[in-house]
């Protein structure tokens, strides 16, 4: 799941969601050079013409985009959302890359979260309401693991805090 709860002290719990990271730096390195050295292999068969120079131009550019696109995903994948918990309050952090940090505070006496099964942005999309504002928490989980966490903010809501 790529959300884990952590009890941060006796009265405080902590909720850190981020986004799959199915693609780690390493293996996206490979994958460029792996790219390139295929598209070398075609080139043999023009090397030492000058159309090796007319054909080079258009690997390179392909090696170029495949890289852009790969750090273009690693920066929108840098979302993450903080929920702490404590004996009143409930505070969510939202960290965005292009945005920056926007946060929602409430009493967790009247924080509650909602589940829209139709009409959101994505399928059981997952908000929490309080303070007379409602947020979106966890839009970028799948499917399933919005429903888990649906469950689990529920759960956690209703405890008793320990004094």
């Amino acid at each position: 799941m790529p959300y884990r709860w952590n009890r941060t002290s006796e009265t405080e719990q902590e909720l850190r969601l981020w986004p799959h990271n199915s693609l780690p730096r390493r293996g996206a390195m490979i994958v460029i050079l792996s790219v390139f050295l295929f598209g070398l292999i075609p080139l043999l068969a023009v090397l030492g013409s000058v159309i090796l120079w007319g054909l080079l131009p258009f690997l390179l550019l392909t090696v170029v985009g495949l890289w852009l696109a790969i750090q273009t995903n690693y920066r929108a994948r840098s979302v993450f959302e903080i929920l702490t918990l404590t004996g009143t309050k409930a505070h969510l952090v939202h960290h965005d890359p292009r945005k920056g940090p926007q946060e929602w505070t409430c009493n967790r006496y009247w924080a509650r979260p909602e589940m829209h099964k139709h009409g959101g942005p994505v399928p059981n999309y997952v908000t929490l309401t309080g303070d007379g504002r409602e947020v979106e928490i966890g839009a970028f989980l799948s499917e399933d693991e919005r429903i888990a966490l649906y469950d689990d903010l529920t759960q956690k809501l209703r405890e008793p805090v320990a004094q």
